[in-house]
């Protein structure tokens, strides 16, 4: 089974958390990255990544960004303005701005996070819970959130997000007893370290994570070698959820014999297994100026998740252009697939992804895909 579940035009910008706010039309550029936990009554919920996008950004020789801007009555959503000749628009998701001493950009959208309650199998929507909206609260939250991830760790729900500012493009932590109502912990992690995914129980009385820190610089690993330098999924532990150490051993690496993987990240929260504990990540192969984002997974040991027990060479999943060819007119981005979310239904696992950075992807993959040949 697999098909999209929520498009753009589903989401209700009426009940947006910017609406009323700026003087200015806006859309929904992407519903998409959706996180993904069982609730209490076996409803699946969705954690939507709402990008809200300016109708008509440019104007009057300027490119504008919305920003969420905090005062005395708790903060308002405003538009800035940045001369055109001064960015590079190439990317339709973001600019950069030119004249600076290193790279600087602004996003074209601002995204908050919308919970959708699904069926237990994830093909059919309960409801979407508008009143449950996380959207920016702090300062280093003014760009947006981004991408949540949802584990469930001794009864309690814990999910990590992007919260992007000039300040710091941080993790944040919201915890939640029943996996509706969230409440905001702290920053977890510091400066570009994304796609952070707490594994979904303990080892050893500790919290476990995989992580992705960014960087302009990686060194070259020797002439031969089977890894090729660049990000790569790496490891932390810690002892409460909130103080994070980054683990001795490395995580998941890209291969020196393919492109398809020179640029990887997290996806799924790792899961136990019998056999240990299941991720499913994204490899990008460079094109043009989005990549291929395709899903991979890994078997990992159950005691030490820096020992690899085996996975695939080939993806599990890729983009599919059948899914979206309803609303073709709306893609923006292409081949990409960016699987954020996983859920155990006995058989089979129902997994979800981000599909073009436009939609809400659900696939249903049976257990015995990740067996043992």
């Amino acid at each position: 089974m697999d098909r999209l579940v929520l498009v753009p035009d589903d989401i209700d910008l009426s009940r947006s958390p910017l609406a009323d706010h700026l003087n200015a039309e806006t859309y929904v550029l992407g519903a998409f990255n959706p996180g993904l936990t069982v609730l209490a009554n076996g409803n699946l919920l969705m954690m939507v990544r709402v990008a809200e996008a300016l109708r008509e950004p440019v104007r009057d020789g300027h490119i504008h960004a919305i920003r969420w801007e905090s005062n005395k009555n708790g903060g308002r959503y405003v538009l800035d303005a940045w001369p055109l000749g001064h960015a590079d628009t190439a990317d339709p998701r973001k600019f950069a701005l030119r004249g600076g001493g290193w790279k600087i950009m602004a996003l074209t959208s601002l995204s908050w996070l919308l919970p959708v309650e699904l069926t237990p199998d994830g093909l059919e929507i309960v409801a979407i819970h508008y009143d449950r909206a996380i959207a920016p609260s702090h300062d280093f939250q003014c760009y947006g959130i981004e991408d949540a991830r949802i584990s469930r760790v001794g009864g309690r729900y814990l999910m990590t997000s992007c919260s992007v500012s000039p300040e710091r493009h941080s993790t944040t932590l919201y915890s939640s007893p029943n996996g509706l109502d969230w409440s905001f912990e702290d920053i977890v992690l510091d400066h570009q370290n994304k796609d952070m995914l707490i594994f979904e129980g303990l080892i050893d009385h500790h919290y476990w994570a995989q992580t992705r820190p960014l960087g302009n610089l990686y060194f070259a690993y020797p002439p031969g070698s089977e890894w090729r330098a660049g990000p790569s999924i790496n490891l932390a532990l810690s002892p409460d959820g909130h103080f994070w150490k980054p683990y001795h051993k490395p995580g998941i690496r890209p291969r020196a014999g393919t492109l398809a993987t020179a640029r990887m990240g997290g996806g799924t929260p790792p899961i136990l297994t019998e056999d240990g504990w299941l991720t499913l990540w994204h490899g990008v192969e460079p094109k043009e100026i989005v990549g291929i984002y395709r899903t991979y997974w890994s078997l990992l040991d159950k005691n030490d998740p820096s020992i690899l027990l085996r996975g695939e060479r080939e993806p599990l999943l890729e983009a599919n252009p059948e899914l979206t060819r309803p609303i073709e007119h709306q893609l923006y981005v292409r081949d990409v697939v960016f699987t954020t979310g996983i859920a155990d239904r006995g058989d089979h696992y129902v997994v979800a992804s981000g599909e073009a950075d436009l939609a809400c992807r659900i696939t249903h993959i049976p257990k015995s895909r990740f067996e043992q040949a």
